[in-house]
């Protein structure tokens, strides 16, 4: 079976959501559970200030699109394409552009999830990145994020910096 992937839909502005729970409907109907895999609407906490109280609210992160991870063929594509909402894949022509690693990084979507030997007080060194060849302690783990938080060294002063597993090994 071929491989899925993240694909982006531009659909109606404020039609996110309906278009979201129509695929869902119709992956359900006709039983495309192996093929489209998952239908996201990204969301960000936002706070708000409206005559001077502050309030949170969620936010859609990109307003017009929604995000689909699933296995690119001919029915998918036309699944997706012809539902009620979608005005297109984006991408150049009529051929969906899957989303690369360094695009989903920043939505929190992770592709794989690294297994690490280190954990929590171990010492680790970044290899990777803006803080590449820092040694710092590990302070905190987030494997849903599969992320580590280390104290470096900044200013004078020591700050927590979150690094993605990728990017560290243990000493």
């Amino acid at each position: 079976m071929a491989e899925a992937n993240w694909y982006v839909v531009h659909t109606y502005s404020g039609y996110e959501n309906k278009v979201k729970a129509n695929i869902e409907k119709t992956i359900e109907n006709r039983h495309l559970e192996e093929e489209i895999l998952e239908v996201r609407v990204p969301m960000q906490d936002v706070v708000e200030v409206k005559n001077g109280a502050r309030k949170n609210v969620q936010k859609k992160m990109f307003p017009g699109y929604v995000l689909i991870n699933m296995v690119m063929n001919d029915d998918t594509w036309y699944v997706v394409r012809n539902t009620r909402g979608v005005t297109g894949f984006v991408g150049p022509g009529s051929k969906p552009v899957p989303l690369t690693e360094v695009e989903m990084r920043p939505l929190g979507i992770k592709t794989e999830n690294i297994s690490v030997d280190f954990g929590e007080g171990d010492t680790i060194a970044v290899i990777a990145g803006v803080w590449k060849d820092t040694v710092g302690a590990v302070q905190r783990m987030d494997y849903g994020k599969q992320t580590a938080t280390i104290n470096v060294e900044l200013f004078g002063r020591e700050t927590p910096v979150e690094i993605s597993f990728a990017e560290i090994k243990k000493m």
